[in-house]
């Protein structure tokens, strides 16, 4: 079983978008029972809190549900559990790396960094742009879903 967690700042915007488009893509061809599938934040600000309205609203436009997701911080764990840990920008990924005291085994990577436009995923957070992270995200998860196969 291959096991990736989506990782932002908190965990309510773009990493719950990555989960569930990567679970819907993961289903549509077939392949869930292969894969295990979450996402989590890099701060504490936002745990419990459920995923941010217009990012449920912009997953439900493509019929996708985030129902009883909640933010969880990530931990130490997550880096043993896992095979991949994706960050949805560079600072997540400093923090990432700086939190779980390193890379040795290279898991943690960008989402973008697995497409042919590398760097970050737009954050709707500052832009109130869900659309462009959604193009984001989609081409991220369809281009790691490739690579993963």
């Amino acid at each position: 079983m291959t096991k990736v967690l989506f990782i932002c700042h908190g965990n309510i915007c773009r990493s719950p978008m990555a989960e569930f488009v990567m679970k819907d893509l993961v289903a549509k061809a077939g392949l869930s029972d292969k894969f295990e599938i979450a996402s989590a934040a890099t701060s504490t600000e936002e745990i419990g809190n459920p995923v941010y309205p217009p990012a449920r609203r912009k997953l439900a436009e493509h019929g996708i549900s985030c129902e009883g997701k909640t933010a969880r911080q990530m931990t130490r764990q997550d880096y043993e559990t896992y095979d991949y840990l994706i960050a949805m920008d560079h600072n997540n990924l400093r923090n990432m790396v700086r939190f779980v005291g390193g890379d040795p085994e290279h898991k943690v990577s960008l989402l973008m960094d697995h497409t042919r436009r590398p760097g970050d995923v737009a954050d709707p957070w500052y832009t109130g742009d869900f659309e462009a992270t959604w193009q984001d995200v989609l081409e991220g998860c369809t281009a790691l879903l490739e690579e993963l196969r």
